[in-house]
């Protein structure tokens, strides 16, 4: 279950959900992925095969019917391995192309939206690219929020320009995951000046934020040119931040163009993802230290 099991986020198997989710194995009249053998494994895997109509040699019924009646099994038997079902469920839907318009086993635009507003009450929120995210990180710290924010570098590296913003916070990608890596090092950071913010989680992590003087050369100077190249890169990144429109959902300036916005998307999960990346490398460290020194 991702970054939704460590950190104990979970959504109730309602009526609406069980009904929206149903409906994307739906292909009655043009066959797709996933198979009904597809379906059956999974209902093993995750222990709701009790529900499943198919049990009966006798009974065979279309994909639809057969997810809803497991999940309505689920609501009345089992909700946590109901609601296990449905994050894997829309995991293996996702990785056949299930929210890929371009996919030929693509869902479509209306069940997709139908699914996500099931879930508009939700402590989590279903994207339109069918990942789960918090929809609010109050509460999350330590490897539960670093794999949080990692779903949102998933989704900027895509070009998802509305993951850019950190829901709950008034703090964009970057910023959201430079302050988690002070809190994760440091214990807790106090400065709300963006460059200086990056500055120090670059050094937490031993990346470069300043060329050295005189220059250092070899691989060594080109990793350094590197890192600060990273740091410049997310500094200008934050100051085409829109902070004004941010509460509408707007990342940045709207004069910029299209092609202007991508590339900061982008960029803000290079940025991001990088920083993440070495934390996880000082923290393993740390763990091993630890380890050869209790």
């Amino acid at each position: 279950m991702g970054f939704m099991a460590d950190t104990q986020l979970v959504f109730t198997l309602n009526e609406a959900i069980l009904q929206a989710v149903a409906r994307l194995v739906d292909d009655a009249g043009a066959t797709r992925e996933p198979s009904h053998s597809d379906l059956e494994d999974l209902f093993r895997r995750v222990g709701v095969v009790a529900g499943d109509p198919h049990r009966d040699p006798a009974v065979r019924v279309g994909k639809q019917k057969r997810v809803r009646q497991v999940l309505r099994w689920a609501m009345d038997n089992d909700l946590a391995a109901g609601t296990y079902a449905i994050t894997e469920l829309i995991g293996m839907i996702r990785g056949l192309g299930g929210f890929r318009p371009d996919s030929p086993n693509y869902c479509g635009e209306d069940t997709i939206a139908t699914c996500i507003a099931a879930f508009a009450d939700e402590p989590v929120e279903l994207t339109s690219d069918g990942l789960f995210r918090p929809r609010s990180f109050a509460g999350l710290a330590g490897r539960g929020l670093s794999d949080a924010l990692r779903s949102y570098v998933t989704r900027v590296q895509r070009g998802y320009e509305d993951s850019v913003l950190v829901a709950g916070t008034d703090k964009d990608l970057i910023e959201a995951t430079a302050g988690h890596v002070l809190t994760e090092l440091y214990g807790t950071y106090s400065t709300d000046n963006f460059p200086t913010l990056l500055g120090q989680a670059f050094v937490a992590l031993g990346l470069a934020a300043q060329r050295s003087q005189p220059d250092v050369g070899g691989l060594e100077g080109a990793r350094e040119a590197a890192t600060v190249s990273l740091y410049e890169l997310g500094c200008a990144v934050n100051r085409l931040r829109n902070r004004a429109g941010s509460g509408h959902g707007r990342p940045f300036f709207p004069d910029l163009t299209a092609a202007e916005i991508r590339a900061a998307t982008e960029a803000a999960g290079l940025v991001a993802g990088r920083m993440l990346d070495a934390l996880e490398v000082v923290l393993r460290t740390r763990r091993s230290i630890a380890f050869d020194h209790p």
